[in-house]
């Protein structure tokens, strides 16, 4: 018996040989649960893809006029909008372990990619620290990245440090990078997309986005699930 992925639910299956043939997607969730993710429609950010009627959000505007973090990220672009909802979710799926969860979002963050990036780009998850994949046992953001089917590439490390969601807004801007470079001749002259579940601050995606800029990328975006 197929359940729902968030409520246990039991999900209806309706098969015809059309289905057999045709590539459709397999239902993970009921429909309760699917409404209550909102989709990011309408007007955003060009920058980092929050909603707005701005061409530029203030947070961007506040990033581009340091001289130090200047055009680091081209541009980010999610999937949903973070409403309390998906902050269940995203507990479940981040900080209990409910790694299936991934297949909740797939073929919208699939959807997400196709609509505003290119198959030729090297993606890159943002990694997990070897503490924080021990205490989860995966890193969200290459589950994420795995969910579009393309080669993975993992040329940076994160040193461990107390978790984001532990720390104000101020304090997350100001937080030291923590990436390092393992992998420099990988990234030479490629258009990088980071993979992460969250855009919040935009610090912890810049501070990688700086390192492989510094070590030779072409370019860095992202693509993130959730648009805080």
């Amino acid at each position: 018996m197929n359940q729902c992925l968030i409520c246990d639910q039991r999900l209806e299956m309706k098969s015809s040989w059309r289905s057999l043939f045709l590539l459709i997607k397999e239902k993970k969730i009921c429909e309760e649960c699917e409404q209550q993710f909102k989709l990011l429609t309408g007007p955003i950010c060009t920058v980092c893809g929050r909603m707005t009627e701005e061409p530029v959000c203030s947070d961007c505007s506040r990033w581009q006029n340091q001289p130090e973090w200047k055009d680091t990220l081209v541009c980010n672009r999610s999937t949903y909008e973070y409403n309390d909802f998906m902050k269940e979710v995203l507990a479940a799926f981040k900080y209990r372990g409910d790694a299936e969860l991934v297949y909740v979002f797939k073929y919208a963050f699939e959807n997400t990619f196709k609509k505003y990036f290119q198959e030729n780009d090297m993606i890159v998850p943002i990694p997990s620290s070897k503490e924080r994949l021990y205490e989860r046992g995966f890193n969200q953001a290459k589950l994420l990245a795995e969910c579009l089917d393309l080669s993975i590439y993992e040329p940076i490390t994160r040193l461990h440090h107390e978790k984001q969601s532990k720390k104000s807004r101020q304090e997350r801007i100001q937080t030291k990078n923590v990436f390092q470079m393992t992998s420099p001749s990988a990234i030479s002259n490629q258009n990088i997309l980071l993979i992460d579940d969250l855009y919040t601050t935009g610090t912890t995606l810049r501070h990688a986005a700086k390192i492989l800029l510094e070590h030779g990328a072409k370019s860095v975006s992202s693509l993130t699930l959730i648009r805080s």
